[in-house]
Formats: C-alpha cells, sequence, structure tokens
C-alpha cells in the first residue's frame, strides 16, 4: 500500500471517528428547511455522489468501481483483492418562498464515509456512517393574540438543529453464479434540539421559553439480494430487493418552560422522558424496495428503483418534542413513497487518447412523498440529477460530482415552496491491498 493510499486512509478513519464523536455531543446544522420542525427532520437520501447523481438508485446497481451500500447484496460486486473508500461532501442550496415572501440558505457538510475489503472468496464486508434525518429551522413569525390593548402582537421564534446519523456494518456473499445476499446492522443516534421564544409586544409581560432537547438511538438491520443474468443479447440484467426491519425509538426528551422578565427566570415546567419505557410504541418505521437494472459491458446502464414505508404507526404525533408544537400546523405520519430513475454512460472507458471519453456520465430523476402531512396535505418533491466521474491517477480512483436540482412542497394551503441545487462530491479511492507477493 502506498503512503498517499495510508494517508488518505487515516485521514478518513479519523474524520469518521471525529463526526461520530461530534455527534454524540453537540448538535449542528446538517441541513436547513422549514419542513424539518416535523417529526425526527428531513429524512436524509441516502446513497453515495455516484448513487445521487442517477437519481438516487441503487437496489439493482452491481458495479465493482463504486460502493454501492443501498442494497446490502451490492458489495459482492467487486475486486476481490481491493481495498475501497468513499467519502462524500454536500453543500446545499435552498429558496424558500410563502405568501409572496422569499428567503434563502445554503450548507456546507460532511454526507458519509464508507469503505470495504474483502472477507473470503465471493463475500465482502461494508461499514460506514452517513446522516439519517436532519433538523434545521430558524424563524420569526407574528401572532395576533386577540388582546392587542393588553399585550401587543406575540412574537414568535422557532429554532432547531442536529439530526440522527446511521452507522451501519454489513457482509454480502455471492452464492453461485448469479445470486447474492447480504445483511447491515445499523444503529441511530444523534441529538435533536428545538425551541422556541414568545416576546410579548409590551415590556410589562413576560417572555416565554419552550423547549425539547431529544437525545435518541435505535438498532434495526437490513437484509438485501440481488439476480444478475446475462442475455444472449450481450446485456446483463439485475433484479434487487432490500427491506430494513421496523424498530422501536428510544433515548430521552427533555421538556421545559421558562417565563422570563428582565433579570428573573422562573420554571414553569421541567420534565426528563424516557422512550422505550412510558412510551415504547415509538417507532421508525420499517422500508422496502425493490429495483431493477439492465446494461451493457462498461457502455451503459439504467435502473429505476421504487422504495415504500408506513410511517402512519410510528407514534410521532403523541410525543412532545417530535410531533408538532402548539401553533405548529397538525402534524399526521403517513406512507411515505420514492421512485426514482437512472442512466450512465461512458464513452470509451479504456482510450487512451482522451481523457473525456474514459469519464462517466450520468442523470437521473425522482419522485418522492414525505413520510408525514402537512395540515392533511401530502409534501411531494421532485428533480432532476446530473453528474460525472473523473478518473484519478489508476484503478478505479475517481471524483465524482453531482447536482440536484428540485422543487418540494408548494404555494398553496399555506405550504411553503422550497426550491434547490444541491452539489455532492465524491472521493472515489481503490487500491489493490490483498495480492500476495509473488517473490520472497
Amino acid at each position: 500500500m502506498s503512503k498517499v493510499y495510508k494517508y488518505l486512509l487515516f485521514t478518513a478513519l479519523g474524520v469518521l471517528c471525529s463526526v461520530g464523536a461530534y455527534a454524540q455531543t453537540e448538535s449542528a446544522h446538517n441541513s436547513y428547511s422549514p419542513y424539518s420542525v416535523f417529526g425526527i427532520g428531513d429524512l436524509y437520501t441516502q446513497g453515495s455522489a455516484y448513487n445521487k447523481s442517477m437519481g438516487g438508485v441503487g437496489i439493482a446497481m452491481r458495479n465493482n468501481q463504486y460502493i454501492n451500500y443501498l442494497n446490502p447484496a451490492a458489495v459482492t460486486a467487486r475486486d476481490t483483492l481491493a481495498f475501497m473508500a468513499d467519502i462524500n461532501l454536500s453543500v446545499q442550496n435552498k429558496f424558500y418562498s410563502q405568501n409572496g415572501k422569499k428567503s434563502a440558505n445554503n450548507t456546507f457538510n460532511i454526507s458519509g464515509l464508507a469503505f470495504t475489503v474483502p472477507i473470503y472468496n465471493k463475500s465482502a464486508f461494508i461499514m460506514g456512517i452517513t446522516p439519517f434525518s436532519d433538523v434545521g429551522f430558524d424563524f420569526t413569525t407574528k401572532i395576533n393574540s386577540g388582546s392587542l390593548a393588553e399585550t401587543g402582537y406575540i412574537t414568535r421564534a422557532a429554532k432547531g438543529d442536529g439530526g440522527l446519523y446511521q452507522l451501519f456494518a454489513g457482509a454480502g456473499i455471492q452464492l453461485g453464479s448469479h445470486f447474492s445476499v447480504g445483511a447491515q446492522a445499523m444503529y441511530y443516534f444523534g441529538k435533536i434540539d428545538k425551541d422556541y421564544v414568545y416576546t410579548f409586544q409590551t415590556s410589562s409581560a413576560n417572555s416565554l421559553y419552550t423547549g425539547y432537547d431529544l437525545e435518541l438511538n435505535a438498532l434495526t438491520g437490513k437484509i438485501g439480494l440481488q439476480y444478475e443474468t446475462r442475455l444472449s443479447n450481450g446485456l446483463t440484467i439485475t433484479a434487487g430487493a432490500t427491506h430494513r426491519l421496523k424498530t422501536s425509538l428510544k433515548g430521552r426528551i427533555r421538556d421545559y418552560k421558562l417565563s422570563s422578565l428582565s433579570s428573573q427566570t422562573d420554571t414553569l415546567k421541567y420534565s426528563l422522558d424516557t422512550l422505550g419505557k412510558n412510551n415504547g410504541g415509538v417507532k421508525l418505521a420499517g422500508e422496502t424496495g425493490i429495483g431493477i437494472a439492465i446494461r451493457r459491458g462498461d457502455k451503459w446502464r439504467f435502473e429505476i428503483d421504487y422504495t415504500f414505508a408506513d410511517w402512519s404507526n410510528s407514534g410521532f404525533e403523541s410525543i412532545s418534542g417530535i410531533s408538532s408544537t402548539s401553533n405548529a400546523a397538525a402534524f399526521s405520519c403517513t406512507k411515505a413513497q420514492s421512485l426514482r430513475a437512472g442512466f450512465e454512460y461512458i464513452p470509451n472507458k479504456n482510450d487512451i487518447r482522451y481523457y473525456l471519453r474514459r469519464c462517466a456520465y450520468r442523470a437521473g430523476l425522482y419522485y418522492d412523498k414525505a413520510y408525514y402531512k402537512f395540515n392533511g396535505n401530502a409534501v411531494n418533491s421532485y428533480g432532476l440529477t446530473f453528474g460525472v466521474t473523473l478518473p484519478i491517477f489508476r484503478w478505479y480512483n475517481g471524483l465524482t460530482l453531482g447536482v440536484d436540482i428540485g422543487q418540494r412542497g408548494k404555494n398553496t394551503a399555506n405550504m411553503v415552496r422550497e426550491r434547490y441545487v444541491m452539489f455532492s462530491v465524491g472521493f472515489n479511492i481503490h487500491d489493490i491491498w490483498f495480492q500476495k507477493a509473488r517473490y520472497e
């Protein structure tokens, strides 16, 4: 292993440990959206920059050049002598519109780390960490109290940050020449803080501070399978399926209310609830996905995926701090669905004269239905993705660049229309580690 790869590996592992430690001790804006006030926030679109630049597909994807953790069985599609790692960054630019008012926000974060090594024969191990949900909001509204002569208007400021991370480890094995299976253990952990301040226009009225500090965790698993067959016309078809198990959400929720006037602060309420004991019915929904892919060698490939998750019985609505707060819009969980499609084209993978012919070009599209409703209205998002992988050095090392252009929500029913342009950057590291020395 060269010094360059040693440096990259230790850097990746260091960042991996830092992200894990940071998530346990601090809250941070991984994302920003008014919709993240609901539930456990926005569910993060899983996958590396490679997956995201193809619309987020990956259930039926088998490609020995990239790490694909969306299906545990896909880890077997790899070089049996290689070490592979993937480091991903994301930049989110969002533009909001509601009732003629507009605003914008942008964030930059590490969005995932993963590595995989061979185990024995046609089996391999994979491990990584990615965001699972993101909470980030900061807005102010004025409320007519109904007694303007006494209190005037009430200014309500809301702020939230944090989220859950997903730490996963798994393995896959290829059975025969067509069938592959895999499994992952998945641990969710993180902190979410939601704070609300009510300030009265008249100086003689006390300000009211309410908030929720959540420390949550859950343990679950995911299984996957893929079946690949080659046709006589040179095409290869792959069918894939995944299922993530439903699991109980555990942890602690601190609920407090404070009244403040000048330098005096009174505690009106303080409670600490332990999930899993008093509220054992709080669940993270399971998810089932299916996909089918078709490719012609290393020239081109196309895939379409569908995922479904029923959050209707998650119990989120009954838990303070997870459900909507007072004065917030009605929040209710529903069935989440996603339909994604992606295409990749490589002009000539082995071209030694023209560099651009060795690059992989991608495009995709998607339609998502969120796991909650806003005042009974579905929150849907849709968009287009584009990307390219630029080969670097040798083997399958590369730099993957992707862009996601889309919209969520709409400008009706008191909803917020959220348009976004999100960039993803992936560093694909590939090296031969496990080749036996031929000479002593």
